[in-house]
């Protein structure tokens, strides 16, 4: 086997990889061997057939397409590694020369690692994010347990208002013809969350249980349902039950009831130290993105189309794989949605262009810095996977393989990168930097 090179545009290149005579000679026995049974020839029982009289029944390239496929695999990863490049996307294969007796050549165009330039990456000045942490935060963290720890109460004393929940009949018509999803019984709502078409919710402010209310609304001309769209409808509605969420007050009790403290003031003090906490990890984060940000804007590179392609593809699969997780196929979150596999596609685009600029330039710095990353910090981190795994130590390392060692290699001198360029940063407050 012998393979050659020629560089393209846009960091792309074509492998032209030739294949000897008599390697896709045995590959054409294998497809034969393969094929043979599925073959049928006058006066042979199948499977039985001679190859040369199913070639000259059929043609002599009947076995050519499955030849090809048995040989092209091997041929193309063995040419990945002599060629010496580093490839970066799934390779497009073209079949130049096909022949008994000669060799199989084909070619197989192929996006390479873009070489990345890098401009200024220390010191870069990124805008400040404040932490703080207000009286109007705290209190929306208590009111968020009060929410957490309410109870309902039925009400029957008087007519339906903003924010309660209720049961309701309705059998909804246009023009006098009920529509299809326009009746049910004992519908939970709650008014004022706007779950129904606008206006609907409204008209049932007041009502009392078992009183009919007629409601009169218009589908707007967005509706899902296109028989509808712009319709005038009417509602024939009866509401069953009325509740009303009650909150425990704020006070020194509440704050026993749903913490370890004893008055409501030391409660709120660990909220607003846990916010703090918070934020603070938060506010380093975004000085981290908004870092390796300045410091792809100021590196130069040329992004193959088809690594980018190649990005989509990996974040979909991912993205496909986390459907499954919760119990659903890629058809149907496309069915549920009315999205369509090349608008999914299409989007994704943005983000795995920003991905890969990320990971070239963070991957150049920690070159250009000689970051390395030694046995023993892989086996620092192995040790920490494996706490959070309940697993021994040495039953992890012997699960991942050297490959996954030195993957976890290149994401530590990744991240050792990005702590450099972030610790470097200057920040500045937002009007200064304007200026």
């Amino acid at each position: 086997m012998s393979v050659q090179v020629e560089k393209l545009e846009k960091n792309m290149a074509k492998l032209t990889i030739e294949v000897s005579a008599e390697e896709f000679k045995a590959a054409l026995e294998k497809a034969y061997q393969k094929d043979k049974s599925k073959i049928s020839v006058p006066g042979f029982r199948k499977g039985k057939a001679p190859r040369k009289m199913i070639e000259k029944m059929y043609g002599a390239g009947i076995f050519y397409e499955d030849a090809a496929n048995i040989v092209i695999p091997d041929a193309y990863a063995k040419a990945a590694t002599e060629c010496g490049e580093e490839i970066v996307s799934q390779p497009q294969i073209d079949v130049t020369q096909i022949e008994e007796g000669k060799p199989f050549i084909f070619t197989a165009e192929v996006a390479l690692k873009p070489v990345v330039t890098l401009g200024e990456y220390k010191g870069v000045e990124v805008e400040k994010t404040a932490v703080e942490v207000s009286e109007e935060d705290v209190d929306k963290e208590v009111d968020k347990e009060r929410e957490n720890n309410s109870r309902t109460i039925d009400v029957d004393d008087r007519g339906v208002e903003n924010g309660d929940m209720i049961k309701l009949n309705f059998d909804g018509s246009v023009d006098g013809v009920p529509f299809e999803g326009g009746k049910a019984e004992d519908y939970p709502l709650t008014i004022g969350s706007g779950s129904f078409i606008p206006g609907f919710e409204d008209q049932l402010v007041g009502a009392k249980i078992g009183e009919d209310v007629e409601v009169h609304v218009t589908f707007p001309e967005e509706y899902h349902a296109a028989e509808l769209k712009g319709k005038a409808a009417v509602f024939k509605c009866r509401v069953n039950e009325i509740k009303v969420k009650e909150l425990p007050e704020a006070d020194d009790e509440f704050a026993k009831d749903v913490s370890d403290f004893d008055t409501l003031a030391e409660y709120k003090d660990d909220i607003r130290a846990k916010l703090l906490e918070k934020k603070t990890a938060e506010a380093k984060r975004e000085k981290q993105n908004k870092a390796v940000e300045k410091a792809v804007e100021n590196a130069t590179m040329e992004i193959p189309d088809a690594m980018v392609t190649e990005q989509v593809r990996r974040m979909a699969d991912d993205f496909a794989r986390r459907l499954q997780s919760q119990g659903l196929t890629m058809e149907q979150y496309m069915q549920f949605t009315g999205m369509t596999a090349d608008k999914l596609l299409e989007q994704m685009k943005p983000e795995a262009l920003k991905r890969i600029q990320n990971s070239l330039v963070l991957e150049a710095i920690a070159k250009a810095e000689a970051i390395e990353i030694s046995d023993e910090k892989v086996d620092e981190e192995i040790a920490k996977m494996a706490e959070s795994y309940k697993m021994e130590v040495e039953k992890l390392k012997e699960l991942m393989g050297d490959y996954e060692k030195e993957q976890m290699k290149n994401d530590l001198a990744i991240q050792e990168a990005v702590d450099l360029i972030t610790d470097a940063a200057v920040e500045v407050e937002a009007e200064a930097k304007a200026e």
